[in-house]
């Protein structure tokens, strides 16, 4: 079967106050062909769908539009992360037209979305489909609770639906014990189905969570619970699963799982479970500017095997830095990044006169203009403010922090004379 892997969208999000509404858009219409052209018979999105618990409502509509124009081909199954509300976004899934699974529900992590290649025309064995929305350890760690590994009493009360049992309290409170807990699920369920016997389904995982070994950038919110926000990626190891189709870290990247013997979880052959990271289809970040963004193509044999392949996703405008003294970047060193999203450093002694107006009148597209000059040993030197230094001293001092030149006559003189009339205001008061 063949299945795109998708995650991270924001759709709402904007970039140093751009609006990405567009950008994102186009990348949808992108999926919507890349489904038609490639033959894809499903569509997992691993969290992230909006940017924030109450999105925007031209976003509300893009995704409703989105997803009915994906289920015209392919099944689509999606669940939320750390950023969309689970119960907004969950609304109505019952309603839902066929093929599309809006998975929201912790206490369905173990009870599998299975997709049949034969119902749209097809060909190959079933797949099963465990969606694993964000599982905050805090609002989880007691409706996961299974008995094993059980924190001690910490005087916690649980929710009404979350009554514990002297055999069954909460899970400790970390993203690895309501993560290893949820895999728990779905390995009895693949143990159950595999000793019913019939054809041998595939076991696809789509979860939304930080697992060690990612590399995370800094346009991800932090998840952080108790000091820790990871989770190993061995938790996915020796359940049954071919593939795990990770959201939350912007960058594509692998996760190396510790190996398992097929043969020890009921499955064909030796091999490991993969797992990947898809990535945002935008770069939402400075921190991202240098990853390649794509989405996640992934074919599953007979057997379980699964082989990926990445297809870029559209560039609407790059992101770059640069950095130089004004004249450089007003010159030909800034004819390469007209069209670019651009963080700028100007790099002169001295705070060149209109140097914000300059920049942007060069860039049209920069999100950011920073004065930074050179720093010298004598700058890098961080003064003591006591209250026996002289006020306009420690101001003169500032000036030739920030803009790498003291102040001139002119300024000198206004400094003083503001200082002179914030004292008298003191003594008045």
């Amino acid at each position: 079967m063949r299945i795109l892997h998708t995650s991270d969208w924001h759709l709402g999000r904007t970039l140093h106050g751009v609006d990405l509404l567009d950008h994102q858009a186009a990348y949808l219409d992108h999926l919507v062909e890349v489904v038609r052209s490639e033959g894809v018979g499903a569509v997992l999105v691993a969290g992230d769908v909006y940017d924030r618990a109450i999105p925007p409502v031209d976003a509300v509509d893009l995704l409703s539009d989105t997803v009915a124009r994906l289920a015209e081909h392919a099944d689509v199954v999606l669940t939320p992360g750390n950023h969309d509300s689970a119960t907004r976004l969950g609304f109505g899934a019952s309603l839902m037209r066929a093929g599309v699974h809006f998975r929201t529900r912790v206490p369905d992590v173990g009870t599998p979305v299975v997709l049949d290649p034969a119902a749209r025309g097809g060909s190959g064995g079933r797949v099963a489909v465990y969606a694993m929305p964000y599982l905050d350890p805090d609002a989880v760690r007691w409706e996961l609770a299974d008995g094993c590994c059980a924190a001690v009493d910490d005087g916690e009360v649980p929710e009404a639906n979350q009554v514990p049992t002297r055999e069954k309290g909460p899970l400790p409170r970390s993203h690895e014990a309501v993560t290893a807990a949820a895999v728990r699920r779905v390995a009895a369920d693949v143990a159950r189905r595999r000793e019913g016997g019939g054809d041998r389904l595939r076991n696809v995982v789509v979860a939304h969570a930080f697992v060690v070994g990612g590399q995370a950038s800094e346009s991800e919110r932090d998840i952080r619970v108790g000091g820790v926000d990871s989770v190993p990626a061995g938790v996915f190891g020796g359940a049954g699963v071919d593939y795990v189709a990770l959201g939350h870290l912007h960058g594509p990247q692998n996760v190396t799982v510790p190996g398992v013997s097929r043969e020890t979880t009921g499955q064909d052959r030796d091999a490991a479970t993969i797992a990947r990271y898809s990535g945002s289809p935008l770069a939402y970040s400075f921190s991202e500017m240098h990853q390649k963004k794509s989405t996640v193509l992934l074919d599953l044999d007979a057997t379980g095997d699964a082989r990926t392949q990445l297809l870029p996703a559209p560039v609407p405008r790059r992101l770059a830095e640069v950095a130089g003294t004004l004249d450089d970047l007003l010159g030909a060193a800034g004819d390469a990044h007209t069209d670019d999203w651009l963080r700028v450093f100007v790099t002169d002694p001295a705070r060149p006169t209109e140097m914000y107006a300059r920049v942007r009148a060069r860039f049209p597209h920069a999100l950011q203009v920073q004065h930074r000059p050179p720093v010298t040993a004598e700058r890098a030197v961080i003064s003591v403010v006591g209250q026996g230094r002289d006020p306009l001293e420690v101001t003169h001092e500032f000036v030739q922090h920030v803009t790498g030149t003291g102040p001139d006559e002119a300024e000198g003189a206004a400094l003083r004379t503001a200082l002179e009339r914030a004292l008298a205001s003191e003594r008045s008061a």
